[in-house]
């Protein structure tokens, strides 16, 4: 079921989805060649407790980070270890922090160093399908609305968007109804948007095709064709006008 929330609600969720935001900010700055994901990892588990709240993705379903950290080929759901970053890579950075009941969530793929004029192609279609979709997140629009917008744009710049895994709804729980696809297929529904409703919007595109394969460890999703892929996502409230981002792309870490 959808749920509304209510101005308390929607207030705390500001709360929760600025430190996300934070969070992801402080990630991403980390992104440089010689630092080990495991050093992100350890970085926003700190900054996230220090705010008062938890990282949402620590012991979910049994996810052994706070962060999800994804390097070049992989899509999402990587798991920060002792890999270290190179000159070249491009990592998708993935984050949740749960405050007073509620949860935040937001990703971005970020450059490691000098990165090639493809990759970072890559990296800003996926952030401006985003955007694309972000027109259409108003009351009285359909959630395919959304959706289309994402694939149309993906897709016009010659990008594969990933079929198996999609945005979702997001408030007391990490996810909830209603999914949110960054495609288009006749058999879905067709939920109108309303005025506090809170979604979580997150393209993931992939350079080549889009088929994907999940690793041995049960979570590390990588390109099935051995190509890049990049990941943006925000939490997003439904308002009477213009949406808010309740992840502030421009946040800083303090």
């Amino acid at each position: 079921m959808i749920t509304l929330k209510s101005s308390h609600e929607i207030a705390l969720m500001r709360q929760a989805g600025k430190i996300t935001a934070a969070a992801r900010a402080l990630a991403g700055a980390m992104v440089a060649p010689g630092v080990t994901t495991r050093e992100i990892d350890r970085a926003v588990h700190r900054f996230i407790k220090s705010h008062g709240a938890e990282p949402s993705f620590l012991g979910y379903n049994g996810f052994p980070a706070s962060v999800c950290v994804s390097v070049n080929d992989e899509v999402i759901h990587g798991i920060p270890g002792g890999r270290v970053l190179k000159e070249g890579d491009i990592v998708s950075i993935d984050v949740g922090a749960f405050k007073d009941g509620f949860h935040g969530d937001c990703a971005g793929t970020y450059p490691c160093g000098r990165i090639s004029e493809e990759a970072q192609r890559l990296i800003d279609v996926t952030r401006q399908s985003f955007f694309e979709g972000l027109k259409y997140a108003r009351e009285g629009y359909r959630l395919p609305d959304v959706s289309g917008a994402i694939q149309r744009y993906v897709e016009s710049n010659g990008y594969s968007v990933v079929r198996e895994y999609v945005g979702h709804g997001i408030g007391r729980k990490m996810h909830e109804a209603p999914e949110v696809p960054n495609f288009v297929e006749p058999r879905m529904g067709r939920p109108r948007l309303l005025r506090g409703m809170t979604i979580a919007v997150e393209p993931m595109v992939n350079a080549g095709r889009a088929g994907i394969s999940v690793m041995a460890d049960g979570w590390t999703v990588k390109t099935a064709d051995g190509r890049l892929s990049a990941h943006y996502e925000n939490t997003i409230l439904i308002t009477d006008g213009e949406p808010e981002l309740l992840t502030d792309p421009e946040a800083k870490a303090e």
